[in-house]
């Protein structure tokens, strides 16, 4: 039976570290690595300081080492955080991440929602 997109979030986030906005916040100041996945035009609505901006459609070429795209911010031995607009992106793309050796990856549960919703800082 095919899976929907529901079904493959859910089984994502049983396979990968689900933090909360406190959790983020916390690794934020320690040095982790937080990766936006929103589209450009989502960013209107403001950022966590300090993430670095990867659209989802090209996280695995940025997050490749190999790849002419590859970004030096993403390392596949650093601690990364994943985030979106509410958690489904960055479950499927930590997942991801994940089978390309990154073995220190994590995302935000509930997103850029759930961080607003904490009252944490945006910019």
């Amino acid at each position: 039976m095919p899976k929907s997109a529901a079904d493959l979030v859910a089984e994502a986030k049983q396979r990968v570290e689900n933090l909360t906005p406190d959790d983020v916040e916390r690794e934020l100041a320690e040095g982790a690595v937080v990766v936006d996945l929103r589209e450009s035009e989502e960013l209107a609505g403001g950022r966590i300081p300090g993430a670095v901006h990867v659209p989802r459609g090209m996280l695995e070429f940025r997050a490749d080492p190999s790849s002419s795209y590859h970004d030096a911010a993403l390392d596949p031995s650093a601690r990364v955080i994943l985030h979106c607009a509410a958690g489904g992106r960055s479950a499927l793309a930590a997942a991801t991440l994940k089978e390309m050796g990154y073995e220190n990856v994590a995302h935000l549960d509930g997103g850029f929602g759930a961080w607003q919703s904490a009252g944490k800082p945006v910019e």
